[in-house]
């Protein structure tokens, strides 16, 4: 289902830009940028996470740990599939 969003008239112009040189819809140029938006937001909030853990001497450690672990599942024996 279409909705319809009010953007500003110079927000218009480079998303049609964009949409020109990439050979798409404005609509799916639009759709483009909303999930590199989204993509951006949660990388910003994963690394972000991560400077946390890594100033929490305990938790960093666990995290280590737990790598640690799953490092170990390659020597299973099974070979790279």
């Amino acid at each position: 289902m279409a909705e319809t969003v009010r953007i500003e008239p110079g927000a218009y112009e480079q998303l049609a830009e964009v949409a020109r040189a990439k050979h798409l819809t404005i609509t799916a140029a639009l759709t483009e940028a909303v999930k590199a938006y989204r993509t951006e937001m949660l990388m910003k909030q994963m690394s972000e996470y991560y400077l946390a853990l890594q100033a929490d001497p305990v938790a960093w450690a666990e995290e280590l740990a737990e790598r640690a672990l799953w490092d170990r599942t390659n020597l299973d024996g099974l070979g790279d599939l």
